[in-house]
């Protein structure tokens, strides 16, 4: 059975090409549970169906503060002209090629929720570490 090794994925922020800063990226997707389990059951055991779907992106980065790097990005040349607290379109693929049946694109609107614009200790690499709410649906496609 073939495996992938991350090592080229790609990720597209607002129309931007992000993927040299990004160390890790996981596409979530959960759902809330329902319990429908009624008076009369039988089996003395509850029943669940599944409710809305709740989709979320998680990306780590290396930051970068050079022009037109990740920080202008994600979060403006000043802090009111940034993505931070609105929606931004998105793309993920595993791998930084054409999108097939083995190499499927992702895409969605992220609500950029948060942003660390320092983070790191003495001595370490400045990192990003962000989880945005998806808002809608992510679609999948294995077409070009």
């Amino acid at each position: 059975m073939p495996r992938l090794v991350l090592t080229n994925a790609y990720v597209v922020f607002a129309s931007n090409d992000i993927s040299q800063y990004v160390t890790s990226v996981s596409l979530s997707t959960s759902y809330d549970v329902i319990d429908t389990t009624g008076i009369s059951t039988t089996g003395a055991a509850r029943t669940r169906v599944a409710g809305l779907a709740d989709n979320s992106i998680t990306l780590e980065f290396n930051q970068d503060y050079a022009d037109n790097a990740l920080e202008e990005l994600i979060n403006g040349t000043t802090t009111t002209n940034g993505t931070v607290g609105l929606i931004a379109a998105m793309e993920i693929r595993p791998v930084n090629t054409t999108v097939s049946a083995s190499n499927p694109k992702f895409t969605f609107n992220a609500l950029v929720s948060e942003w660390q614009a320092v983070s790191g200790a003495v001595g370490e690499l400045a990192t990003v570490s962000a989880t945005w709410p998806i808002s809608g649906p992510i679609a999948k496609s294995i077409t070009p």
